[in-house]
């Protein structure tokens, strides 16, 4: 079931009374359509088929759609287990990004404390309700750390170049590369974005151009092969992305295209930044050569919404991300605080409790 009513800033999900509102971003920019997700297929239809992306929202609204298989299990004695088989089905909707798998771990810890299906309702619930509201609040700190290391050296208001979208679209607001864009825009000191236009999901074109413009800030759309012409033009001095997952050693994955930008800001002497929260680390893998990359239908490749561009029978190669070795990438921004120069050491430093086996993503004391 959908409908049109969006609310009146942009969101990518909102819960409402145990139905999870999802925006569909396969339309965006021409139609605004909300998707009314009330059982577990549809959220994992969601993730899956890319009407939610973005590492933080894939994890929250992985984290409802557990919420909505407690709603929907029977009081049988196996309600716990039909709990548990829902959430494995959730996990297997997209496999690169960490925060899917952060999330769900979250909320099993939660359910095992639960001794009546009653109960495990109301705390899981409450659980998904704070992961969205905790991600949120982390992109704002995420944005003032990385305005305040940009700001350090700024002499004037400079450029920003990004790829792929790290907004409020897939966030649980505010953005994390694109909440950092918004604090440097609202301290006075961005002169505009360029924005990738990202292929072949074209996030960037459809969804950051649209992010912005919507709140009045400077953007520049451009195709994902101008990006050294426009480095080499010097008014860029930052490159800001998000991620989809960070090892122990500081490798990135993120967007196909952010390895080949990253090389490009290296030469050109811009600096590389990539802002995301603590729940996308996984120290667990110890470089990025273990990331599981996702790779999907080469179709995606060989059309735009649905006009094929190419010819009949050519091979198309559509990995979903790319890994960026931490030798290329200035800083880490999380709101844990900042690993400049990232290696292993400096990742260890910040992000300790994940080494010893703790949850990823929750605060140190």
């Amino acid at each position: 079931m959908t409908h049109k009513n969006s609310p009146e800033k942009v969101h990518a999900l909102v819960w409402e009374d145990g139905c999870l509102r999802m925006l569909d971003q396969r339309l965006l920019p021409a139609e605004e359509v909300w998707l009314e997700c009330t059982d577990v297929e549809s959220v994992v239809e969601g993730i899956r088929g890319m009407a939610v992306r973005g590492a933080p929202a894939i994890g929250i609204a992985a984290a409802y759609g557990v919420a909505l298989a407690a709603l929907e299990v029977s009081h049988d004695p196996d309600w716990r287990d039909q709990i548990a088989a829902h959430v494995e089905r959730l996990a297997q909707s997209r496999p690169t990004a960490v925060n899917l798998f952060w999330a769900l771990e979250r909320m099993r810890q939660s359910l095992a404390g639960c001794n009546s299906l009653g109960i495990a309702r109301s705390v899981l619930t409450a659980e998904a309700v704070a992961i969205h509201q905790e991600d949120a609040e982390a992109n704002q700190v995420m944005g003032r750390l990385a305005r305040d290391l940009m700001l350090e050296n700024a002499s004037g208001p400079f450029a920003i170049l990004t790829h792929c979208n790290t907004g409020a679209l897939a966030t649980g607001g505010y953005g994390t590369a694109l909440g950092a864009i918004r604090s440097v825009w609202d301290a006075g000191f961005l002169s505009r974005v360029y924005a990738d236009e990202t292929r072949p999901w074209l996030q960037g074109a459809r969804l950051t151009a649209w992010e912005l413009l919507r709140e009045g800030l400077p953007v520049v759309l451009n195709c994902d092969g101008a990006a050294a012409q426009i480095l080499r033009g010097g008014e860029v001095k930052w490159v800001i992305v998000g991620a989809d997952r960070i090892t122990a050693n500081g490798d990135v994955a993120n967007k196909i295209g952010t390895y080949g930008l990253a090389i490009l800001a290296r030469h050109h002497g811009v600096g590389v930044m990539v802002v995301a929260p603590s729940s996308t680390v996984d120290m667990s893998l110890p470089t990025g050569a273990s990331i599981p990359i996702e790779q999907r239908d080469g179709c995606e490749v060989k059309s735009i919404q649905g006009k094929t561009i190419a010819p009949a029978g050519v091979e198309a190669f559509n990995p979903v991300f790319d890994v960026t070795p931490a030798g290329l990438i200035d800083v880490i921004v999380t709101e844990r605080g900042v690993v400049r120069r990232p290696d292993m050491s400096g990742m260890a430093r910040l992000f300790n409790d994940q080494a010893s086996g703790s949850v990823p993503g929750q605060a140190s004391q």
